[in-house]
């Protein structure tokens, strides 16, 4: 029988990339002692741009007993990044190019039974020109950061070499309320010798443990070769698996016998359900509409980067699960499978991607690791019933237009369908690619990565932008996949603007984005970028390095944003009165007006223990008008009562005589904030005139990389947009022209700045 053995304790690790470090008698008495996972950024990665990356190395000692000789023995890596070598008793095993998936080698003829037996693991976290992702707005956290595991099993047994997969696949062929088809697909192996008769049988069983159908099926196996066998099976009257209303779980329980021996088994979870989208009503789950309500995920937490544990994944879900959410976008790559089983328990609706992203490769035109992550990504997941849509790509069209791009795409959404039919494929554009390129018709569903009000403009472009697209492309189905604003809650503001980072625009983005999205029906989903803040080595704002703060949690997951609970308000039925901007505490104001978000029909405020009011609303958002601040200390008391449960919310706030300046970004306004994409000089006297533009001069259709490398208009752009290239940020804005730049962020990279720059560029010719 089959035996899964964690090997994640007493391993040896070091940063030095010794070549000698495989020898079997290697001498690592001076490594640095440690358990997995592990990851050697777990500080550095989250504090700025420079932080570690290169090859180095894990050594372990093991023994396999004596009574495991006679079968096949494999190493199980869950997740390693990103270039993984891997080598037993001094022997090379393979290599793994990726760092998101499962991926294992048959160790059995390098390994010495009941003796010690040595396994060293070169990890590297550096970018190479074959492997994905290329560049992205997240850190690329280096280590053997999942669980690694010994598998024995007998010379027949269920696949272990197809993609990292468990080598059955469960194929809802049809499924109505009234009857679920199915087909078990299972890839059996035989590293024996000789042709091997065995018997597959399946059960399926209910929640309860109860056995529901059955199917049996009698094959030979030849020697050294694997072959599939489909068993099909029907549940009558099935629970069906409806997401967080009814995550209904049954078990296929696959074995195979010999005779009167189980020699191999396994059990696996999944639930049966039917969907689809309508472009023009949006998502439906077993015949019925169901907002999407969406979060996306970054996997990492401070001070563990990404070597995290079940623990922090269950803290993650449950914040997840508080706020009221019903879907997640898990970006940008494949996540532990751990999480994958949470969504399918708690019956979050799955958004799963890899990590094509940003930009293609320059060299390797042909897209074979993009191809090898998502064969992965899909046979890994196939079984989870909470994932409804494969993600093939994210803001690629960061890295230029290219053909070799669009070409991969298409091949990645139809290596996809092919797959797995019975999914939906989407992908996530960035900000400008225009409503009618031809990517919004590749996939099943698109998705934007919409920053109006942060970036650029206004929230209220969102309502503009969505019904423009709708009306031009009525037949596409449409996301917003990424929104979002940062949100430092040691910023405050009284009258707080576009990108002044503080607490309270954070969560008035939120107000006025949501009211938007609740009334087009026709969106599939929006998904909130970020849940949680999350490392990204290439930021340096608001006097935070290596941060993305956009979460409506923070990256230590110990403090709910504002914002966290104006989303709970609507999305969640669990009642609650929340003040906001609490920690906004020293105020020079006489009177202040006061916010509450809450769940509940009526909420009562006092003032010192004395009655100021209450107030009804209809948007969850009540606001409390000249309350006035004693000298001193002045205590807020909100309170609602909800079915004889008296819910209340204290604050306390300080009357001072001076704005306390900690409260203020170094990046407040327009001028400098956001300076990680944008600058903006003063336009104030420009007067537009029409400019004619041909291909032989300079331009904003060049991108910023293009312009840098001429003398001239690096001169250009210095005069108007001062050390442009000068922060960690350029290399995602490279490739980027300035005029896409412009359609993310309209009211900065405006007509008159346009004008100023092409008035001297088009002077300039290509040489």
């Amino acid at each position: 029988m089959r035996k899964l053995i964690n090997i994640n304790s007493g391993w040896k690790f070091t940063k030095q990339n010794d070549s000698q470090a495989m020898r079997k008698s290697y001498n690592d008495e001076n490594w640095e002692p440690i358990h997995l996972p592990h990851t050697w950024n777990a500080i550095d990665g989250a504090n700025g741009n420079d932080f570690y990356t290169g090859a180095c190395w894990y050594r372990k000692e093991f023994v396999v007993d004596n009574l495991s000789a006679g079968n096949n023995v494999y190493i199980e890596f869950q997740g390693a990044n990103s270039v993984t070598d891997v080598y037993v008793n001094g022997q090379y095993i393979g290599q793994h190019k990726g760092g998101y998936s499962t991926f294992r080698f048959d160790i059995t003829e390098m390994i010495e039974f009941g003796q010690k037996n040595v396994l060293a693991v070169k990890v590297d976290n550096t970018v190479v020109d074959d492997v994905y992702p290329q560049k992205a707005d997240f850190t690329f956290f280096g280590g053997i950061y999942r669980d690694v595991n010994l598998v024995i099993v007998n010379h027949v047994h269920v696949d272990l070499m197809d993609y990292g997969s468990n080598g059955i696949y469960i194929v809802q062929d049809e499924v109505t309320s009234e009857k679920a088809s199915i087909t078990i697909k299972t890839r059996i192996t035989n590293k024996d010798n000789e042709d091997k008769k065995v018997r597959v049988w399946s059960e399926i069983l209910d929640a309860t443990n109860r056995l529901t159908t059955y199917r049996a099926n009698e094959v030979v196996v030849p020697a050294g070769e694997t072959l599939e066998v489909d068993l099909p099976a029907v549940i009558e009257n099935p629970n069906l698996w409806n997401g967080r209303n009814n995550a209904y779980l049954y078990n296929a329980k696959v074995s195979l016998q010999s005779f009167n021996d189980t020699i191999d088994e396994l059990t696996i979870p999944f639930g049966v359900r039917y969907f689809n989208v309508d472009s023009e009503k949006g998502f439906f789950l077993n015949g019925e509409r169901l907002q999407l309500k969406g979060v996306a995920r970054h996997q990492d937490s401070k001070d563990l980067g990404w070597a995290i544990s079940e623990k922090e994944q269950l803290r993650d879900m449950a914040l997840i699960k508080e706020l009221g959410a019903n879907s997640i976008r898990l970006a940008h790559y494949q996540h532990d499978q751990f999480f994958y089983d949470l969504c399918d328990q708690e019956g979050m609706v799955v958004w799963a991607e890899i990590p094509f992203i940003s930009k293609m490769s320059d060299y390797e035109l042909e897209g074979v690791n993009a191809k090898q992550q998502l064969l992965e990504l899909i046979k890994q997941n196939i079984n989870h019933p909470s994932i409804m849509f494969w993600g093939v790509q994210n803001e690629i069209q960061i890295g230029g237009e290219r053909a070799e791009a669009r070409r991969l795409v298409k091949e990645l959404n139809d290596l996809a369908k092919k797959v797995d039919p019975t999914r939906l494929t989407t992908m996530a554009h960035t900000s400008f690619v225009e409503i009618t390129d031809d990517y919004n018709f590749i996939s099943d569903i698109v998705g934007y990565n919409k920053y109006y009000g942060w970036y650029g403009s206004q929230p209220e472009y969102f309502s503009e932008w969505i019904d423009e697209f709708h009306e031009t492309n009525p037949g596409v189905s449409l996301c917003i996949s990424e929104y979002g604003a940062e949100g430092l809650v040691q910023y405050h503001s009284s009258t707080p603007q576009v990108r002044d980072y503080t607490e309270e625009y954070h969560a008035l983005f939120h107000e006025r984005v949501w009211k938007i999205f609740e009334q087009k029906p026709f969106l599939m989903g929006t998904y909130v970028w970020n849940m949680f803040d999350f490392a990204a080595n290439v930021r340096d704002e608001a006097g935070v390095k290596g941060r993305n703060n956009k979460g409506l949690v923070t990256y230590d997951r110990k403090i709910k944003k504002d914002a966290f609970y104006m989303y709970k308000a609507h999305w969640s039925d669990e009642k609650f009165v929340h003040i906001t901007s609490k920690r906004f505490v020293d105020r020079v104001e006489d009177a202040i007006a006061i916010k509450i978000y809450s769940n509940c029909t009526e909420v009562t405020l006092y003032v010192n223990g004395q009655e100021h009011g209450s107030a009804k609303s209809d948007d969850k958002v009540f606001i409390f008008e000249n309350v006035r601040l004693q000298e001193g200390t002045t205590t807020i008391k909100a309170v609602s009562s909800q079915s004889n449960i008296i819910l209340e919310d204290v604050a306390v706030f300080n009357k001072v005589a001076e704005p306390n300046p900690s409260y203020t970004s170094p990046e407040d306004g327009i001028g400098t904030a956001a300076a990680n994409w944008f600058n903006m000089p003063d336009l104030s006297d420009v007067e537009v005139k029409e400019i004619q533009i041909t291909d032989d001069v300079y331009s904003t259709r060049c991108s910023f990389g293009e312009l840098k490398e001429n003398k001239e208009a690096d001169a250009v752009l210095r005069e108007y947009l001062g050390d442009y290239d000068g922060h960690p940020m350029f290399g995602m804005k490279r490739q980027m022209t300035i005029d896409q730049v412009s359609k993310i962020s309209r009211d900065i990279y405006n007509d008159k700045l346009l004008y100023l720059l092409n008035e001297k560029l088009t002077k300039i010719k290509k040489s």
